[in-house]
C-alpha cells in the first residue's frame, strides 16, 4: 500500500523577487538527470506529476524512471499512471458524474461513515453549456428567449446541479448563460501553475469533452476523457495512459495579410491527419511562435481530437503570461506562473540558447505558405483551398456518395427549386446556404476572427449588401467577454443587420443545436432532395451533425462565414464572381468586403482591454436571474424524486447490483430516444410525451433510461440473430426474440450473470462512461474479446467487470463458441491471489475449455476488482479515514 514519497528530497522553495517565498515544489533540476533536457515540455508535465504523486502504489518509482527514459520507452507503448490536477465537465457528462458523488454519500450514510467526507479531492469545475439551443435567431430578444426555452427544458438538471454546487465542497458550477466551456477555462478557470497549501505544481486537466485540449493553448496539459475516468480523477485515484510519442510541429514565418487562424488551424489539421498522430502528443516550438497569438493557438489546440492528437500543446512563454495578464491575472499571480516555470525547466525563452529537445518525428510549416480555405463538405480534415471551392464543389456534386461525393445526376445539378418564403418568392438550389452560424469554441475565444467578422458585416452593409432572409444566421460568442469587446467597437450593430444576432452563450449548432429551419426552406429540401449547405465556424461538421437537412456542411472562419451568408451559396468562386450587388447596383466581390491584417490588429488592440475579463468572471459567479430563481434543497444529502424522469437514484451500491469491434457508440447512449425502444416505453409508462421525450445525453442522470439505451444501436450487429441488424438478442435457452434490455432483465430474473463475447479492439470510439455502467447494470460480469481499446478496458474495471482476452490467434469463431453456453471462470477463491495479466480458465457446459489472459493490469484495480468497483473503493477507504 502506500508509503511516504521517495522524492522529499528535492522539495525546494521558490523565492519571490523581492523576498519572501511563494511555496515549495518538487525540483526536476534537483534530479541531476541530463535526460530532463531532452524531454518534451509536455511530458516534462507528465514526470512533474509521477514525481509529487509517488507513493510506491499507485504511482511507483519505477514509473518515474518510465518517464525520465521516454526517448527510449515511448517507442514501446508503456503505460504510465497519471494524477491530473483538476477535472473539468460540461453539463451533459458532469450531470452523471454528480449524481454518482449524491449516490456515494448516501451510500456512506448507510454505512454509518460522514456523508460530508465525500467531496471531489481534486478541484471540479463545472460549464453548463451543452443544452442552449438556437430556437430564436435574427432577433434582438434571442439571448433571452432561447434561454428561457434552454431553463424549461432543463429545469430538474439544472436544479439537480445547483444542489450539487452548494452541497459539494471543491466544486464550482458555472450557471447556463455564461459561455462555452472550453473558453470560461481558458480565460477564468486556468490556473497555469497551482499554488495550493504552499505547495507549487503545473496546471493539467482532463474534461469530458473532447476538446478541453483548447487548453492546451495556454501551456496547460488537458485532454478529453470518459466520464468514469473524469470520476476517478476527482476521487483522487490515477488515470492510466500510455506514454505517448511526441510529434514536434517546428512554425516558421508569419502569416500574410488577410489569413486567419481558421485558415491555419485548417492546414495543420490537413497535414497532422496526414502524418498520423493518434494517440501522440503534438508540441508546437520553432521562431513563428513569437508571431502566434494566444488565441490563434488555443484555435489550434481545440482541433486536436479532428487531426487525431491526444494534445496539440504551446508550452508556456512569453506570449502566455502577456494572456494571463489580458484576461485579468494579477501581476502577482503571472509572477508566480514565471518564477515557477522557469525554475523547473518549464518556460521557453527564445532569448536562450536553442533548445536540446528531442521529439518522435517531426513536422514543419512556414506560416507564410498558409492560404484562405475551408473543411468539407463532411469532415473537418478535407480542407478546401478557397480558391477552388467551386471546383471541388461541382466534383462533389459529380462524385458517387460518399466524404466528397453526392452523386447528384449532371441534368439536376443546376435546377431551381421555387417555394414561398413569409408571402416572398424565392429560390433554393444544390449548395445554397440555409445555416450560417458563427458558432463553437473553436474560433469564438479568437478576437481577431470575430472582430474580423464584424468589419466584413460593416464594409457589407456600407455597400448595401444583405443576407437572404431564409437563411438562418447566428452568432454564439464563447464568453461574455465577445459581447463587451464589439459593443465597444461599434461593430454589433453591423452584424445584427445582416441577421448575425447574438442567440446565446454556449455550444450551439456545432453539436447540432441548431434548432429548427423555416418549415417553407425545410419542405423545398426534402420534396426536391436538395444538398443544402451549412457554414459554420465550429471544429465539426460530420453529415447529420450539424442539422438534418444540410448535407454539405463547411467549416470556415468567421469573416469567411459572413462572406458565404452574403454570398447565399459555396457554388461560388471568390475571386472571378460577385458576391452580391451594392446599393448603387455595382457589382461587390469578396475583396470589396474582406479586411486587412493592419485594420483587425486596430480594432482588437482598441477594443479587447482587461477589465473586460475582469467584469464578466467577477458576475460569472453571481449566476443570473434564472438560474438564481431555481429553488433546490439545502442538504448535504440529495432527495431523490422517484418520479423524475432525468435525475434517478443509481443502484451501484445496492447489493444485488455490487459484485465481489463493437464501439462505445455502438454499446452507449446516444442520439434520439427512439419512439419504439425500451427507454421509450418507460417514458410513455411515466406520461412523458413522445415530443419530451428529448435525447440520451439530457437524461444521462437517469440510470433507467441509460440502461434501456445500451447496446440500443440500430446499427450493432449481434450475432445470435446471425447477421440481422438492430438493437435485439435472443433469449437462451428460450429462443425468444427480445431487445438487449429485456433480455438482460430475463436473465436477472432468472439469477443468471451475462458476459459478452468479442472481436478486436472491443469498446473503441469515444470512450463514454455510459458504455461501462450500461453493460454493469444489464449484469454483465465479464467481457471476453481479442483485444481492448485501453480506456474501455479500464472503465470496466472500473465498474467490477472483469476484462479477459483470448489467447493470440483464438477467438470465439475458432474455438467453436457460439454464445448458447453457460461458461465458469475459474478465478482464484482468495482475491489475494489474483494478480495482475495471469491466466485463467474459461470452461464451458458443453465440454469446451480455453484459456485467457485476465486484464487487470495494475495492482490499484485489482483493488478495484475486490471492493467491487472503483466508487466501493474510495468509499470504503474514506470510511478507514
Amino acid at each position: 500500500m502506500a508509503s511516504e514519497n521517495p522524492f522529499r528530497s528535492i522539495l525546494k522553495t521558490l523565492e519571490k523577487p523581492d523576498g519572501g517565498e511563494f511555496g515549495s515544489y518538487y525540483s526536476l533540476p534537483a534530479l541531476n538527470d541530463p535526460r530532463i533536457d531532452k524531454l518534451p515540455y509536455s511530458v516534462r508535465i507528465l514526470l512533474e506529476s509521477a514525481i509529487r504523486n509517488c507513493d510506491e502504489f499507485q504511482v511507483k518509482s519505477k514509473d518515474v524512471e518510465k518517464i525520465l527514459d521516454w526517448e527510449n520507452t515511448s517507442p514501446k507503448q508503456v503505460e504510465i499512471p497519471f494524477k491530473p490536477a483538476r477535472v473539468l465537465l460540461q453539463d451533459f457528462t458532469g450531470v452523471p458524474a454528480v449524481v454518482d458523488l449524491a449516490c456515494m454519500r448516501d451510500a456512506m450514510n448507510n454505512l454509518g461513515g460522514d456523508s460530508n467526507k465525500i467531496n471531489p479531492l481534486v478541484p471540479v469545475d463545472l460549464v453548463i453549456d451543452h443544452s442552449v439551443q438556437v430556437d430564436v435567431a435574427r432577433s434582438e430578444n434571442a439571448v433571452q428567449a432561447n434561454m428561457e426555452l434552454e431553463f424549461q427544458r432543463n429545469k430538474e438538471r439544472f436544479a439537480f446541479l445547483k444542489w450539487g454546487s452548494n452541497a459539494f465542497d471543491n466544486m464550482l458550477v458555472v450557471p447556463p448563460g455564461s459561455g462555452i466551456v472550453h473558453q470560461v477555462n481558458l480565460e477564468y478557470l486556468a490556473r497555469v501553475v497551482f499554488n495550493r497549501n504552499g505547495l507549487l505544481y503545473p496546471d493539467s486537466v482532463v474534461g469530458t469533452d473532447s476538446h478541453t485540449t483548447m487548453i492546451d493553448g495556454l501551456g496547460v496539459a488537458g485532454w478529453g476523457v470518459g466520464g468514469i475516468e473524469a470520476e476517478a480523477t476527482m476521487l483522487g485515484q490515477p488515470m492510466s495512459m500510455v506514454l505517448p510519442g511526441v510529434v514536434g510541429f517546428k512554425l516558421t514565418g508569419k502569416l500574410r495579410d488577410g489569413m486567419t487562424a481558421t485558415d491555419l488551424v485548417l492546414t495543420v489539421t490537413q497535414m497532422l491527419r496526414k502524418h498520423g498522430v493518434v494517440g501522440k502528443f503534438v508540441e508546437f516550438h520553432g521562431e513563428g511562435m513569437r508571431e502566434l497569438s494566444l488565441a490563434d493557438r488555443a484555435t489550434i489546440a481545440n482541433m486536436s481530437p479532428e487531426y487525431g492528437a491526444t494534445m496539440g500543446f504551446f508550452p508556456v512563454d512569453h506570449v502566455t503570461l502577456q494572456y494571463l495578464k489580458l484576461t485579468g491575472r494579477s501581476d502577482e499571480t503571472v509572477s508566480m506562473i514565471e518564477a515557477y516555470l522557469r525554475a523547473n525547466k518549464m518556460f521557453v525563452d527564445y532569448s536562450e540558447p536553442g533548445s536540446k529537445t528531442v521529439y518522435s518525428s517531426n513536422l514543419e510549416l512556414n506560416l507564410e505558405d498558409v492560404e484562405p480555405c475551408v473543411s468539407g463538405p463532411k469532415r473537418p480534415h478535407d480542407r478546401v483551398p478557397l480558391k477552388e471551392m467551386k471546383a471541388d464543389w461541382h466534383s462533389c456534386l459529380d462524385s458517387r456518395v460518399g466524404f466528397k461525393g453526392f452523386a447528384v445526376p449532371k441534368e439536376a445539378q443546376s435546377k431551381a427549386v421555387e417555394f414561398n418564403f413569409n408571402g416572398t418568392p424565392a429560390k433554393l438550389r444544390h449548395g445554397d446556404v440555409v445555416i450560417a452560424a458563427i458558432t463553437s469554441c473553436t474560433n469564438t475565444s479568437n478576437p481577431s476572427v470575430m472582430l474580423g467578422a464584424a468589419l466584413v458585416a460593416k464594409k457589407a452593409c456600407e455597400l448595401g449588401l444583405e443576407v437572404k432572409p431564409w437563411i438562418k444566421t447566428s452568432l454564439a460568442p464563447g464568453s461574455g467577454v465577445v459581447t463587451k469587446y464589439l459593443a465597444k467597437s461599434g461593430l454589433q450593430k453591423y452584424l445584427n443587420q445582416l441577421g448575425f444576432s447574438i442567440v446565446g452563450y454556449g455550444c450551439t449548432t456545432c453539436i447540432g443545436n441548431s434548432g429548427d429551419i423555416h418549415e417553407a426552406v425545410a419542405s423545398a429540401i426534402v420534396d426536391n432532395d436538395l444538398v443544402a449547405s451549412a457554414v459554420l465556424s465550429g471544429n465539426r461538421n460530420f453529415e447529420g451533425r450539424v442539422h438534418p437537412l444540410t448535407r454539405a456542411n463547411y467549416l470556415a472562419s468567421p469573416p469567411l462565414v459572413v462572406a458565404y451568408a452574403l454570398a447565399g451559396t459555396v457554388d461560388i468562386d471568390f475571386e472571378t464572381e460577385p458576391i452580391g450587388t451594392g446599393k448603387d447596383g455595382k457589382q461587390i466581390f469578396f475583396r470589396d468586403i474582406w479586411p486587412s491584417n493592419k485594420e483587425v490588429a486596430e480594432v482588437v488592440q482598441a477594443s479587447v482591454l482587461p477589465d473586460m475579463f475582469k467584469a464578466t468572471y467577477e458576475a460569472i459567479t453571481k449566476g443570473n436571474s434564472m438560474w438564481n430563481q431555481l429553488s433546490v434543497a439545502s442538504g448535504t444529502l440529495y432527495e431523490w424524486d422517484p418520479k423524475s424522469t432525468y435525475i434517478h437514484e443509481p443502484p451501484y451500491f445496492k447489493h444485488d447490483h455490487v459484485s465481489t469491434s463493437i464501439t462505445t457508440d455502438h454499446i452507449s447512449p446516444a442520439g434520439s430516444i427512439h419512439k419504439d425502444s425500451p427507454a421509450a416505453k418507460y417514458l410513455m409508462e411515466r406520461g412523458v410525451d413522445r415530443r419530451d421525450f428529448n435525447s440520451y445525453g439530457s437524461r444521462r442522470g437517469n440510470d433507467e433510461i441509460m440502461a434501456r439505451g445500451t447496446f440500443a444501436n440500430i446499427r450493432i450487429v449481434n450475432k445470435h440473430l446471425k447477421g440481422e441488424v438492430g438493437p435485439k438478442t435472443v433469449h437462451i435457452p428460450s429462443g425468444e426474440k427480445l431487445s438487449v434490455f429485456d433480455a438482460a432483465m430475463k436473465y436477472r430474473n432468472e439469477v443468471r450473470d451475462t458476459i459478452i463475447l468479442a472481436g478486436a479492439e472491443y469498446g473503441s470510439g469515444s470512450s463514454r462512461d455510459w458504455a461501462a455502467k450500461g453493460p454493469m447494470l444489464l449484469g454483465v460480469k465479464a467481457v471476453i474479446s481479442k483485444s481492448f481499446e485501453r480506456i474501455h478496458r479500464s472503465n470496466l474495471v472500473g465498474m467490477g467487470i472483469i476484462p479477459l482476452c483470448f489467447k493470440a490467434g483464438e477467438d470465439a469463431e475458432t474455438l467453436g463458441l457460439t454464445g448458447e453456453e453457460l461458461y465458469t471462470i475459474e478465478l482464484p477463491n482468495s482475491v489475494s491471489e489474483i494478480k495482475p495479466g495471469q491466466d485463467v480458465t474459461v470452461v464451458t457446459n458443453n465440454g469446451k475449455s480455453f484459456g485467457c489472459t485476465l486484464r487487470f493490469d495494475t495492482e490499484v484495480e485489482l483493488a478495484y476488482f475486490n471492493h467491487g468497483g472503483i466508487l466501493q473503493y474510495v468509499i470504503r477507504n474514506l470510511i478507514k479515514q
